[in-house]
């Protein structure tokens, strides 16, 4: 986990780390759904991205979600890990495999570790030719399950220069701006984020789960001759919108 964040809580957060492993769930976010869901096919491990315990946890007796995870996870001898930011920086990380999707060229790290240079947050890169904005944009949609896309004015008809981070990047706008991006795609913005954006770059916000939900497939293959894997289906991401919403009641948790 050396390569995870100060502030992260990445690798095992429940278990026994000599436990034997049979089969290992994979999935964005731990919830209820998803323990229930490695119960009912027999995995003792569920890979998060996201840590289910980030925050202290004080006390084990079922008065969250996070602590009913956890003592649904131990009674059922299931380990829990998360990813996290070691995924994030990781080389074949969501970032890369972000821009890899995008078909990015000459690909750059956005914000190199200070201990690993081969290694950091986000990528910068280029497309293989200039392309109108509002194509750019056509295809995150297409590429990304984002329930919305937000963004400032686009500040050129076309664009080529592409920087991104995964997850909740906004802290980084300055840094996609001196790197002279025509994009910056990231999640989790706020409107003062947005405003300091505006007219110097296009600033593209998608839903934070879309933006790490591939990070599955990512560790799926890393994984394969090693043990047999299952991809969550019941994870999914919290935030949904007017004009693209589909559920019903039965959908609830």
């Amino acid at each position: 986990m050396e390569w995870q964040e100060a502030w992260d809580n990445s690798g095992l957060q429940v278990g026994d780390p000599s436990a034997e492993i049979n089969a290992a769930l994979l999935t964005t976010d731990i919830t209820e759904s998803v323990v229930g869901e490695a119960i009912s096919l027999g995995c003792n491990l569920i890979i998060s991205h996201h840590p289910l315990l980030f925050h202290g946890l004080k006390q084990v007796c079922g008065q969250n979600p996070q602590a009913r995870c956890v003592e649904m996870a131990i009674k059922n001898g299931i380990a829990l890990y998360s990813s996290h930011t070691a995924l994030d920086s990781a080389p074949i990380g969501i970032n890369a495999q972000m821009a890899q999707m995008l078909g990015l060229q000459d690909c750059q790290i956005l914000v190199p570790s200070d201990k690993h240079p081969n290694v950091g947050l986000g990528r910068v890169g280029n497309l293989p030719q200039p392309i109108p904005a509002e194509e750019f944009m056509q295809k995150v949609k297409d590429l990304f399950p984002t329930t919305y896309i937000r963004h400032t004015r686009p500040t050129s008809e076309k664009v080529q220069r592409i920087a991104l981070c995964g997850g909740s990047g906004a802290e980084f706008i300055e840094v996609a701006i001196a790197q002279k991006a025509d994009i910056y795609l990231t999640a989790d913005c706020k409107y003062h984020e947005f405003q300091a954006a505006d007219g110097r770059i296009t600033l593209i916000d998608i839903d934070h789960w879309a933006s790490e939900k591939h990070t599955v497939n990512i560790i799926a293959k890393l994984l394969k001759d090693i043990i047999p894997t299952f991809v969550s289906s019941t994870d999914h991401s919290p935030i949904l919108t007017m004009d693209n919403r589909q559920w019903t009641m039965d959908d609830q948790p």
